[in-house]
């Protein structure tokens, strides 16, 4: 079969590209899927380039979504010919991903997609889409409603961010995105965001240890010092979800939202998070989220143009979200 293979060439030196590999063998309680659609994620640039934080073990395929259907399987709970899909736990980490023509997972870790969804579409959310959903849901369980106020959207280009904003705007949220990209304004106000204000603009303007009350919630996916400044303008009783460390890993705050205004800030964790949350949130994506701008932040593309659009994403160039056609 053909794959999208990362291999260690010497210390600190990998290269990348499609091969010939065999096709997995289905052990207990596993199933092998033929592969439709995959994704492109942030996370599976930085294992094509040897991030140990990612993946350590090489030859190893990249890809942490996979959508398709069983080809075969030792589980009790799945059939062939269903349909199904596969984001985070191991995938695309240290277990081959989902860029390929057949992938091997344990049965634990595989969904059903839902009827009202293509393996495309579920793809063009992928792992991003699963981590906006949450995030969402996290705004919708802790009593944020359309009519509390804004919603800001960090990092609002990027997958994540992108479909954040596309989803608050198609469940009636007025969105106000934060972005480094001024180039893409207008992308993002055709997306859904109301307003957008410029990344060094919005630092700049957070000089004090709080600032005057405006978001109802904020989704954070970008961490640092904008999640940081974001902190300070929730409104009393607000929350912020965080899921992202792109600007940095370290969050320099001080507790003045929380113990004045009841601000509460939760963590998004897409990759272990019980199968059963996880079948939910596609549920969702496949229903009350599913957005009609989805084609408009969609590039399709195929196994011979993931390294190139890789080295965007680490760059910091691309916008909106990539599936791969198998």
């Amino acid at each position: 079969m053909k794959a999208f293979v990362v291999e260690k060439v010497a210390d600190r030196a990998f290269s990348c590209a499609i091969q010939e590999v065999p096709v997995p063998e289905c052990n207990k309680d596993e199933v092998v899927i033929k592969t439709t659609y995959s994704s492109l994620n942030y996370k599976d640039a930085l294992s094509s380039v040897g991030n140990p934080g990612v993946t350590r073990k090489f030859p190893h395929i990249t890809g942490i979504d996979v959508a398709g259907v069983v080809h075969q399987t030792t589980s009790d709970a799945f059939a062939v010919g269903e349909k199904v899909l596969v984001t985070g736990y191991d995938l695309g980490m240290n277990t081959d991903g989902g860029h390929a023509e057949f992938v091997k997972v344990p049965a634990s870790w595989v969904a059903r997609i839902p009827d009202t969804i293509t393996d495309k579409e579920i793809m063009t959310f992928g792992t991003a889409g699963l981590t906006a959903a949450l995030s969402v849901n996290e705004l919708l369980d802790n009593g944020v409603k359309p009519e509390d106020g804004e919603v800001l959207v960090t990092g609002a280009t990027g997958g994540v961010g992108s479909l954040a904003v596309s989803i608050l705007n198609k469940i009636g949220f007025t969105v106000v995105a934060v972005s480094g990209k001024e180039e893409q304004i207008d992308y993002l106000k055709q997306i859904g965001a109301s307003e957008v204000i410029l990344r060094d603009t919005f630092n700049e303007d957070a000089k004090k240890s709080i600032m005057a009350e405006r978001y109802a919630g904020v989704v954070d996916t970008v961490g640092g010092d904008i999640l940081a400044n974001a902190l300070k303008y929730i409104k009393y009783d607000g929350v912020a979800t965080c899921c992202g460390l792109t600007a940095s890993h370290e969050l320099n705050t001080n507790v003045f939202p929380f113990i004045l205004r009841g601000v509460r800030l939760i963590g998004i964790d897409s990759v272990e998070c019980k199968l059963e949350k996880k079948q939910a949130a596609w549920d969702k994506l496949a229903g009350e989220f599913k957005i009609a701008t989805l084609d408009s932040i969609t590039n399709e593309i195929g196994l011979e143009d993931i390294k190139d659009t890789y080295a965007l994403m680490l760059e910091g160039k691309s916008v909106g979200r990539y599936v791969v056609k198998i």
